[in-house]
């Protein structure tokens, strides 16, 4: 048996888990740098309670609001001098996985002035970061729980991650109302990144013992949230919204936003294979939403596992109580992509990134993956 394994955050649950715990603020330091994108942290009642809490714990804050999804390392630079000039003795950041892992950055940038932008990604810096505390107002990142921030490069306009345990948050509250907000659209894109994260990581060699535990655990949770939300459809999702948050709709949340913390479990100890980094092309270049561009190549996925992997897959829809057709129905239904056209000279500079390189998300993947076996599935795709 494989034992190993290390989380080093403490994740603080349930209802109200920030107002009832409020005094684990106060240790942090006296002047809290706030960190949100534009809407999300107001929409969902998280900014309200933290601001709350702060003054009643005679904190004092200063926010900064402009993060973008997939955050560009600028913008994670300006907020860190922001923080710094301003005194900050922790960052807290507030919203979906964008927010999250800018909070992983900023805290480095904010404690090292001589960083540049680019210097994130040389990995050696004087200070430690300061102390970072996360509330997830999406059910689908995990990065709560994971030693990985997502950043997007300005100089290349790609993604491009860093990991460590100097990106581990120090306390999370996790607390599945804020994620209530969510409309249609965000709620299936996040609940399928989550599903990507448990079922890449999964297939991983690196899926011992403890990791195949939350595995096992967030799958069918997941999997069960994906078939209602399919079975529900946009229209009477919003219908029933309407009239406020039924005792419906607050179970399904709080299933997907914990299911995303177990599957961010499986994320931190085993890493991504093959469909992340395909679906950065489509994100970056197609505008399409992380967790959707990642389940685009579920299908892909799924037919190596059969090869590579045929226990490991017939376990998957064992636990899952379904085939692999219906899987792959569902999975597809909710990606939905448009339409869309790629030349062949296109797909031929979108897999130049992975020339002359170890790729560790190919490495890890099922019978191994190449750039080739990437411009493949480009070409079946979307040529």
């Amino acid at each position: 048996m494989d034992f190993s394994f290390n989380m080093p955050v403490r994740v603080v649950s349930g209802e109200n888990a920030l107002i009832n715990n409020k005094e684990l603020i106060s240790r942090m330091g006296r002047k809290c740098g706030i960190l949100t994108g534009k809407s999300s942290a107001r929409k969902s009642g998280a900014l309200d309670d933290l601001t709350a809490v702060l003054k009643s714990e005679g904190i004092d804050y200063i926010i900064y609001d402009r993060i973008t999804e997939n955050p560009l390392i600028s913008s994670c630079h300006e907020a860190g001098s922001f923080f710094r000039r301003n005194g900050a003795d922790f960052i807290f950041g507030i919203g979906g996985g964008s927010v999250l892992d800018a909070a992983k950055a900023v805290a480095i940038y904010a404690a090292n002035s001589e960083l540049s932008a680019q210097d994130i990604y040389l990995r050696s810096y004087k200070n430690e970061p300061l102390p970072v505390l996360l509330i997830g107002t999406t059910g689908g990142t995990g990065s709560e729980v994971s030693a990985v921030a997502v950043l997007t490069n300005d100089e290349t306009g790609r993604k491009k991650s860093i990991s460590g345990q100097d990106c581990y948050a120090k306390i999370v509250f996790a607390d599945p109302k804020y994620n209530e907000s969510m409309p249609y659209g965000v709620t299936v894109s996040t609940a399928l990144d989550a599903m990507s994260h448990a079922v890449e990581g999964y297939f991983t060699k690196k899926c011992t013992d403890v990791p195949m535990v939350f595995a096992e655990k967030a799958i069918p949770s997941l999997w069960n949230c994906l078939c209602e939300l399919d079975e529900i459809g946009e229209e009477e999702f919003n219908e029933i919204k309407k009239n406020g948050i039924t005792a419906y709709l607050k179970a399904l949340h709080e299933n997907l936003y914990y299911g995303s913390l177990w599957a961010g479990m499986v994320l931190n100890v085993c890493g991504t294979i093959f469909p992340h980094p395909l679906g950065y092309v489509l994100t970056e270049n197609y505008g399409i939403p992380h967790g959707k561009a990642c389940t685009a190549f579920m299908t892909e996925l799924i037919n190596r596992a059969g090869v590579y992997e045929p226990r490991k897959t017939e376990k998957l829809f064992s636990m899952l109580g379904t085939d692999q057709i219906s899987f792959c129905r569902t999975i597809e239904r909710l990606t939905a992509l448009p339409e869309i056209k790629m030349t062949e000279d296109e797909i031929k500079k979108y897999c130049e990134r992975w020339d002359c390189t170890i790729i560790k998300n190919f490495k890890f993947t099922p019978g191994g993956f190449s750039k080739s076996d990437a411009e493949t599935i480009f070409l079946k795709r979307f040529l």
